[in-house]
């Protein structure tokens, strides 16, 4: 048994878990990676490891420093981890608004929490250009710009998509998953595309986000907004620009919102909000190859716990006028719709 002498070291080697009822129902086997059992809670704390270790290499982060970062949630929490794993200092600077429980884990972990106003990226107080100013600002600070930091997409380049390829033994036929800083898709997609001959890779878009339309159109636009935190943009980063797509397509949160429900009465699993809207895109891509024995893979990115204050209060979504009981056939129905 290997034993770990910091959290850090727990990081990655995630199981990888089947679906049994939308499995099921479509005659292929959907698959989710899951990466809540990282330390950390999520997926972002891949990033976070890859990014420390090699500034740190790079003698860019120093004993004493304070690691910087805008964040909605998860990256915050993982750097947050690791930097007290190697003795660091963390602020992060989270949009007010986000899931208060991802708010409370930054500041249990150690890290010290700045929130400010969400506005749009254009705007000099947006969460991303406050944390770079302070990093730039401040000279014991390191600022982590996962956006554009690649060593963000080489976590997945070099961890998590041999991870994934070794588990599967090379046989897989789609890949898919949202996006946010671009690292897990741009990492993950370009390997598989090296490794995995003939698998197909999509990206799912929620509201709000003009990935998709960039994608389709090469012009960033909007439709909707969406419940989900720490994915959708509206600008192509360095990370995502490494991305290998066959494909993208938008979701609207009734859908994913309305499957989470039915994956937690009928499997027990409790998903938050990006895991929701992942696992609805590979609904739908099964679903466009019923009973083929396909195998599909997307990632559950945390858990549930950390999107109950929304994706599971019954009053916010009816706030937000989202529909979270449609039908099983309603959920089917809706997603044939929506064009590849």
């Amino acid at each position: 048994m290997k034993v770990a002498q910091n959290q850090a070291q727990l990081i990655g080697g995630t199981p990888v878990l089947r679906i049994p009822s939308l499995s099921k129902l479509t005659g292929n086997d959907i698959f989710v990676k899951c990466e809540w059992a990282n330390p950390g809670g999520s997926i972002k704390d891949r990033a976070a490891l890859s990014m420390v270790t090699k500034a740190i290499e790079r003698g860019d982060l120093k004993p004493g420093m304070t690691i910087v970062e805008g964040t909605a949630g998860n990256t915050g929490i993982g750097l947050a981890v690791v930097a007290k794993s190697f003795g660091l200092k963390m602020l992060a600077v989270m949009p007010s608004g986000q899931a208060i429980e991802k708010q409370r884990m930054i500041e249990l972990f150690g890290a010290q929490l700045k929130l400010v106003k969400p506005v749009p990226f254009a705007n000099e107080n947006h969460f991303y250009h406050t944390a770079r100013r302070l990093g730039e600002e401040g000279k014991d600070f390191w600022w982590a710009n996962q956006f554009e930091n690649t060593d963000n997409l080489l976590a997945h380049y070099e961890n998590t998509a041999p991870e994934i390829v070794d588990q599967f033994k090379g046989d897989l036929d789609i890949f898919v998953c949202s996006a946010g800083t671009g690292g897990t898709v741009g990492g993950n997609t370009k390997y598989l595309k090296e490794k995995v001959k003939g698998i197909k890779c999509y990206l799912v878009d929620p509201g709000g986000s003009g990935l998709n339309s960039f994608l389709r159109t090469g012009e960033f636009k909007s439709e909707g907004t969406s419940i989900t935190e720490g994915i959708g943009i509206m600008r192509e980063t360095a990370n995502f620009k490494e991305s290998q797509l066959d494909g993208s397509f938008s979701l609207e949160d009734s859908l994913h919102v309305s499957l989470a429900r039915y994956v937690q009465e009928q499997d027990g699993i409790i998903l938050g909000s990006s895991s929701a809207l992942n696992l609805a895109a590979a609904f739908k891509l099964s679903l466009e190859n019923p009973n083929q024995n396909k195998k599909i893979l997307t990632f559950m990115c945390d858990l549930g716990e950390r999107s109950y204050s929304k994706m599971y209060n019954d009053d916010y979504l009816t706030e937000s006028s989202i529909n979270y009981s449609m039908s099983l056939d309603a959920i089917i129905e809706g997603l044939k719709k929506i064009a590849l």
